[in-house]
C-alpha cells in the first residue's frame, strides 16, 4: 500500500513537472538552475565554516611567533573592505542596468566591478607577500597555516568571480540579453554578493578580533 502511494505521488510530481516545463519553459528553467545554484552556495559556505572552525581553533596556536595583533594591518585591510564593497553595488547597478537592457550601465557597472574586485585582490597578494617577507608563512605555524588557508580561499574565490565577470560580459556582448545570459547573471551576482557577505565575517571575526585579541 506504502509502495502504491509512492509510485502515485511520484507519477503525480512528474505530471505537475511536465505541465510546468510545457506552460512556461523559461520559467521552468529558472526555478532549477536557481535552485541548483543555491545549493552550490550553501555548499560553499559550508567550506568556509570548516576554515572558520580550523581557523579558530588554531588563533592561539602562534608556536612562540607572531599573532595577529603583531601582523595584521587593519587600515589595508580597510582598504580591501571598501572595494570589495563598492565592487558589490556596482554589481548591484549592472544587475539593474542588464534587466532594464541599459547597455552603458551594464557594462560601465561591470567594469568597475571588476576593478574594484581586481584592487582587493592585489592589495591582498601584497599582504601575503608582506607577511611572507616578515618569516610569517603558512609554515610557521598553526594559526598563520590557518589564516593563509581561509583568507587564501577567499581570494581564489574573488579571482574566479573576476573570469565569471569577464566571460559574462563577453556573453552579453555577442548574445545580448537572453534569458539564459540573464540567468547566468543572476547567479553571477548572488555567487559575488555571497562573498561580501563572507569578507565582511572575516574582516570582523579574523582582523578585527586578532588586531584587540
Amino acid at each position: 500500500m506504502n509502495a502504491a502511494s509512492t509510485m502515485t505521488t511520484a507519477a503525480v510530481s512528474g505530471k505537475e513537472k511536465t505541465h510546468l516545463e510545457a506552460a512556461d519553459p523559461a520559467a521552468f528553467k529558472r526555478i532549477v538552475v536557481g535552485y541548483g545554484f543555491w545549493i552550490f552556495l550553501i555548499s560553499d559556505i559550508i567550506l568556509f565554516a570548516a576554515f572558520f572552525a580550523t581557523y579558530a581553533v588554531q588563533t592561539d596556536s602562534t608556536a612562540g611567533g607572531p599573532s595577529g595583533r603583531d601582523l595584521f594591518e587593519i587600515r589595508n585591510v580597510a582598504i580591501e573592505t571598501a572595494c570589495l564593497l563598492a565592487s558589490s553595488f556596482f554589481c548591484g547597478l549592472a544587475a539593474i542596468g542588464a534587466k532594464a537592457k541599459i547597455g552603458r550601465l551594464f557594462h560601465l557597472s561591470m567594469a568597475m566591478t571588476f576593478v574594484l574586485g581586481s584592487a582587493f585582490l592585489a592589495l591582498e597578494i601584497r599582504e601575503f607577500a608582506d607577511l611572507v617577507a616578515q618569516s610569517a608563512g603558512p609554515s610557521r605555524s598553526g594559526f598563520l597555516s590557518a589564516f593563509f588557508a581561509l583568507i587564501g580561499c577567499h581570494g581564489l574565490h574573488v579571482a574566479a568571480g573576476l573570469l565569471w565577470l569577464l566571460t559574462m560580459m563577453a556573453q552579453v556582448a555577442a548574445k545580448g540579453y537572453r534569458d539564459d545570459v540573464l540567468r547566468r547573471l543572476l547567479c553571477f551576482s548572488l555567487f559575488w554578493h555571497t562573498l561580501d557577505i563572507v569578507w565582511v565575517a572575516l574582516f570582523s571575526l579574523v582582523y578585527l578580533v586578532g588586531v584587540v585579541s
